[in-house]
């Protein structure tokens, strides 16, 4: 049974008809264009662009996956970031990718299963509606990219965080996994167990036993047994990093002394016209400040560890002979604000500091120092994993394959909406996401977010549209602006995605 969306909101939705509504340049026109699975057949990059490196080709079985998932990466940590920089040098960024939900639990779920929360029935990080116990009692374990490609005979390996509630002493590893080294609560980095295949292992506070670095070295570790063997494999590396409390590796502690949160258009400025749960949010206090200039610090310091491990594995790859079948991809589970709207650190809004994270691509076939601007999903990930290894497309996933855009930078066909669905958590003392007021507690809401605007529908009715052309900051609620006919449409693009299940559906959903 698919899980439901909150009443209210669905109720405010199916009050309206069909149709599109778009603000701002119109995206790029479409016409019928070449399937994902037919483009897998297409030679190349475009003429003039220089493919990725190496002999081999995109969408080839065999191919490897390296896959980063960093832990509350924001946008405005790459700068901090050289690996990951030279890793967008040499391949492919996405300036539209955007997660199907701005929490941990949720957008896990969405990158292994390929589909939105709706269809995962995985809203939070705990129970009911949302957490591992819910993710695994619905059956979601049972068809991932993991299985797709360990069906295929690659060895797959899952390193780091897999989703909250999972615990290691119990020594359970999820179907689709050849190898397995996650740990549970271990956000600080020391004093943690990892379930190393199917047995607990404790891990102390020496600096050999900081959790990033124990990853990097079990990475590197299994991409030179594969790599020896001449096995094709999948790894899946996700650090802790830079969830809070932002702990950084010894060396990094006292890097970037003096370093304050960016003081943008968006820092302790209130939109105009904000929905409910943000108006009447005053200025931020000199203790606030002071606390959120110190996360953002310790952030910085944080990520070098994941960044050294991105260059760690470009180098363990090139070492192992195998960096020209080898597709590497970094991204984030959600984005972070920090001062932005008057809030101090958190997460969980539709603003583009919370869903707007980095997709990066480098690998053979794919296209070099280049950005794609057509709207990308987590829910992308899974397909887009299963073409590069030449592996048949999944039935069930709600989202698609990116490898047309990795080698040609666009295609004919392509959708312009993103899902984002969320549900107001609970308060579980227990939940490393827990957020104060002051951090921001949004009711539950979805929204649309195209390339050049958002919409977001709220539980009890209230809306923003903000045309992120005119106004990127998102500084200006336009709703009250529009025509009823404009809320209708958009309320009718959005019902349809919040209703759709599988490829083909939620494809048509996302046409604008």
């Amino acid at each position: 049974m698919r899980a439901r969306m909150v009443p209210a909101v669905v109720a405010a939705l199916m009050l309206t008809g069909c149709g599109q509504v778009s603000v701002g340049p119109p995206a790029a026109e479409s016409s019928r264009g070449a399937s994902p699975a037919e483009a897998g057949t297409e030679a190349g990059a475009e003429a003039g662009t220089e493919a990725g490196a190496g002999a081999g080709s995109l969408a080839q079985a065999g191919t490897n996956i390296v896959f980063v998932l960093a832990d509350d990466l924001s946008m405005d940590l790459l700068q901090y970031m050289p690996n990951v920089r030279k890793l967008a040098e040499d391949g492919t960024s996405f300036s539209n990718y955007v997660v199907t939900d701005s929490l941990c639990c949720p957008s896990r779920s969405s990158i292994l299963t390929g589909k939105f929360p709706h269809n995962t029935g995985v809203f939070t990080n705990t129970a009911p509606d949302g957490g591992f116990g819910v993710f695994k009692d619905r059956g979601n374990e049972r068809s991932t990219f993991a299985t797709s490609l360990q069906k295929a005979g690659y060895r797959t390996a899952m390193l780091g965080k897999y989703m909250n509630g999972y615990q290691p002493a119990g020594g359970y590893v999820p179907p689709g996994w050849n190898e397995w080294a996650v740990a549970g609560n271990a956000y600080g980095q020391y004093d943690y167990k990892l379930n190393e295949n199917g047995t607990a292992r404790d891990y102390g506070d020496t600096p050999a036993d900081y959790l990033t670095g124990v990853l990097s070295r079990k990475a590197s570790a299994f991409v030179e047994a594969q790599a020896a063997a001449g096995r094709p494999f999948l790894i899946e590396v996700a650090p802790f990093s830079p969830h809070a409390p932002y702990t950084p590796a010894p060396q990094d502690e006292d890097a970037f002394p003096g370093l304050t949160a960016p003081r943008g258009a968006t820092y302790d400025t209130l939109p105009e016209n904000p929905p409910p749960w943000l108006e009447g949010r005053t200025r931020l206090g000199d203790g606030e400040i002071k606390k959120i200039d110190e996360a953002y610090r310790k952030r910085a310091q944080a990520v070098q560890s994941v960044d050294r491990m991105v260059g760690a594995l470009r180098q363990t790859l090139t070492d192992a002979g195998v960096a020209d079948r080898t597709v590497v991809v970094f991204s984030s589970d959600n984005g972070y604000h920090l001062g932005d709207y008057r809030l101090t650190a958190g997460k969980q809004t539709a603003f583009e500091t919370d869903v707007h994270v980095p997709l990066i691509v480098a690998g053979p076939g794919v296209r070099r120092g280049a950005t794609v601007d057509r709207t990308a999903e987590n829910i992308d990930l899974r397909p887009t994993f299963e073409q590069i290894a030449g592996v048949p497309a999944s039935a069930d996933t709600d989202g698609r394959s990116l490898v047309p855009l990795l080698r040609n930078g666009t295609t004919d066909d392509w959708r312009n909406l993103a899902l984002i669905e969320h549900h107001r958590p609970a308060a579980d003392p227990d939940d490393p996401d827990a957020q104060t007021p002051a951090a921001g507690i949004p009711p539950s809401y979805a929204a649309l977010r195209a390339p050049n605007y958002t919409f977001v529908l709220y539980e009890g009715g209230a809306m923003e549209f903000y045309d992120r052309v005119a106004d990127p900051a998102q500084l200006h609620n336009r709703i009250k602006t529009m025509s009823e006919d404009q809320r209708r449409k958009l309320k009718a693009s959005l019902a349809a995605l919040v209703a759709c299940a599988g490829t083909e559906a939620c494809w048509a959903a996302g046409k604008a």
